[in-house]
């Protein structure tokens, strides 16, 4: 029997999605899903929620629960991961206030900036130890990443862990249809490119018969621009820059200089940023699953449609080798040509029973290239701490982030980073 190994599967609502779109997969019938979490309680509710699942869908996937990461791993022949190191409380509110206390603000912190700085250094440790089981257990599996930071971690797996790895993003999927919905064109028939790093990929061409939709795109968002909504940051840098970013635009404002800035508070109304986004988020999230909890874990009558999650598609397209096509993060192995070969970046990509294979793009607008690259300065200087243990990589990381330089003196940031460290005590490995 083959096996699918989700690493998180306390993370319920998820799990629901990736693996219940296995289920709903004719393709996929009669595999082993392995549900593993360090969590029991959670992992006991997700166990419960797919045995449901299973019943009334008449899938014919095995569900089996463990409390041990490397049984979970063995003989799988596809592993998906969906962890988060440290949880809302503390490691989130950690990656929040301190930078607060030096008047550094955030929105999601979950990427780039201080926080996700933190968030990969306290991750990156545990990826490695499940690549360590990976190669030992399961060495032929495919790892499919959906957690941030999606490009480090994903970027970590494939030179530092030895797995073959793809993150998985579902910015790429969702790019058009919700910028099309928000401008109100109609989106049958639009083809589309789309390639960079996560979260900063580009929609380099958008097009139907042939048309290019750009200056009509932008003329548009010229029109929305005149009145307050959610996406002003990523159409201002649409036109300042020329391009539209994958990523929305919380997220946007602190992957750049020009957005957060203590000198310019009016830029926060200006733009309607969202301030401190991601912990108001992971609060309502924690009270809404209080209640939403019996309704899904304990129904018998639960239900599923296959959502737009990557995982199930691709591997339908290995167990067929009906192709199918996605975005996909990978090495940059002469993929993007002016963006360095040691990052990971997000390109379209073709997968059949050969796997994933990425297309070629070549040469960014130089523009976008020098915006993705100073966020893979940080990505790179990041990686570079983690392995090395070496602090004073920490400070690079942290110097060289956009939003946090535009801020804070070196000293300070030296200073804040000393402050993380020590707040995030044994959720960080020692550094020297």
């Amino acid at each position: 029997m083959s096996k699918i190994t989700f690493i998180g599967a306390g993370s319920t609502v998820f799990a629901k999605n990736v693996l219940g779109d296995c289920m709903a997969t004719p393709a996929l019938q009669g595999f082993e899903l392995a549900l593993y979490d360090i969590d029991s309680r959670r992992l006991a509710d997700s166990e419960n929620m797919l045995l449901n699942l299973k019943q009334s869908g008449g899938s014919t996937c095995e569900i089996k629960a463990y409390t041990d990461r490397k049984e979970a791993l063995r003989g799988a022949k596809y592993v998906i991961n969906a962890i988060q190191v440290g949880g809302y409380d503390p490691c989130t509110i950690t990656d929040f206030e301190i930078p607060k206390k030096y008047g550094l603000r955030q929105t999601i912190a979950d990427t780039v900036g201080i926080g996700g700085i933190f968030r990969n250094l306290r991750t990156i440790p545990v990826m490695l130890d499940f690549a360590a089981d990976i190669r030992e257990v399961c060495p032929d599996a495919f790892f499919m990443n959906y957690t941030n930071p999606m490009a480090v971690l994903t970027n970590v797996m494939n030179t530092y862990g030895g797995v073959r790895t793809v993150g998985l993003c579902h910015s790429v999927q969702v790019c058009v249809p919700h910028l099309f919905e928000h401008l109100g064109i109609d989106q049958e028939g639009v083809q589309a490119k789309i390639a960079g790093i996560n979260h900063m990929a580009w929609l380099l061409e958008v097009t139907k018969d042939g048309k290019d939709l750009y200056p009509e795109i932008k003329r548009r968002a010229t029109e929305k621009q005149k009145e307050p909504h959610n996406d002003m940051v990523r159409y201002e840098i649409m036109q300042k820059f020329g391009y539209y970013n994958t990523e929305s635009s919380e997220h946007t404002a602190e992957y750049h200089p020009y957005f957060i800035k203590r000198n310019y508070p009016e830029l926060i109304d200006r733009f309607q940023i969202p301030l401190d986004e991601y912990p108001r988020r992971c609060v309502e999230q924690i009270e809404r699953w209080e209640h939403m909890r019996e309704e899904l874990v304990n129904n018998r009558n639960l239900e599923h449609e296959r959502s737009h999650e990557y995982a199930s598609y691709i591997i339908e397209a290995i167990e067929t080798n009906v192709p199918y096509k996605i975005g996909g993060n990978v090495m940059n192995t002469g993929l993007i040509t002016n963006l360095p070969r040691e990052a990971c970046v997000e390109v379209p990509c073709l997968v059949d029973r050969s796997g994933i294979q990425p297309t070629f793009i070549g040469d960014l607008p130089p523009q976008l290239a020098a915006l993705n690259r100073t966020n893979i300065n940080t990505q790179l200087l990041t990686i570079e701490a983690a392995i090395t243990r070496k602090k004073e990589h920490i400070y690079h990381a942290a110097m060289l982030d956009p939003h946090t330089a535009a801020e804070l003196s070196m000293d300070d940031i030296v200073s804040m980073c000393d402050d993380l460290i020590a707040a995030h005590g044994d959720w960080l490995p020692n550094y020297n």
